[in-house]
């Protein structure tokens, strides 16, 4: 069960379209895995595009005002509008058109925005046969399809920790597959960035709690983790910055804080 997801101020950026890139990819990636998180996409998406809707509306009126009578424009109100969308057959032809052709285009606009994304909710529920796998040295893992087009550097570790780096440029964030064997840790660490983990395979657990597959952790500069695992995990990481490690004799990895992440 996954327990940990995108606040909801980021799953109404992601349905709107105004996330950074690599932002963006880690959220779908946990959006396929997420039945929750789906149904609250599709509301958020819903209803971006019935907002569009009505300022399309509205920007429609603005070149009927100019032709209808005089009465309409000494003071067009919300109760004017109202009338305005809600004109009969007893109107004027113009009137008419009007009502009909933004209605018309208003309903398409919006359906076409729903059809596309029902769409690409309905391919998020099945396992594609063309999923992109990636080895590592104790099996194979399947790729949420947002990095199908993403290529990745050769595995490089240290111990039980290994990261495979995606070739993806996005300012300073860096997206990575990180590794942890079984019995693996993390020694205590912060960011000075943002540190986003998409728990793909395993669990791990850390000072606040533990996750499963499908698990999405934000955490800042005001968080503090060792994460640990017992059978094993692979992760997608988002770092905007290198970890600093906070304890004992791990403070002297600090200097190679960026090739760990």
């Amino acid at each position: 069960m996954i327990n940990y997801h995108p606040t909801l101020a980021v799953l109404t950026a992601f349905a709107q379209g105004d996330l950074e890139d690599s932002i963006s990819l880690i959220v779908a990636s946990h959006v396929q895995m997420c039945e929750h998180c789906q149904q609250e996409v599709a509301k958020l998406t819903e209803a971006a595009a019935e907002q569009v809707f009505e300022q399309d509306n509205l920007e429609d009126i603005e070149p009927f005002k100019e032709t209808t009578s005089s009465s309409l424009n000494m003071a067009l109100s919300i109760e004017m509008l109202d009338d305005i969308m809600s004109l009969d057959v007893d109107g004027t032809a113009e009137q008419s058109n009007f009502k009909e052709e933004t209605l018309t285009e208003g309903l398409k606009h919006l359906n076409q925005h729903n059809d596309s994304y029902e769409d690409a909710l309905n391919q998020s529920n099945i396992v594609s046969q063309n999923a992109r796998i990636i080895s590592h040295k104790d099996g194979e893992l399947p790729l949420p399809r947002a990095l199908n087009s993403l290529n990745a550097a050769p595995w490089q570790g240290v111990g039980k920790v290994s990261r495979a780096r995606f070739q993806f440029n996005d300012d300073e964030r860096r997206l990575s597959l990180l590794k942890i064997d079984k019995g693996g840790q993390i020694p205590q660490h912060t960011h000075t960035g943002i540190e986003i983990t998409l728990l793909l395979e395993g669990s791990f657990e850390d000072d606040m709690g533990r996750y499963q597959k499908g698990d999405f952790i934000w955490l800042d500069k005001d968080h503090t983790h060792s994460p640990i695992t017992q059978e094993g995990c692979v992760c997608l990481t988002l770092v905007s910055d290198s970890l600093y490690f906070t304890q004992g004799f791990s403070k002297l990895l600090n200097p190679l804080g960026k090739l760990i992440y």
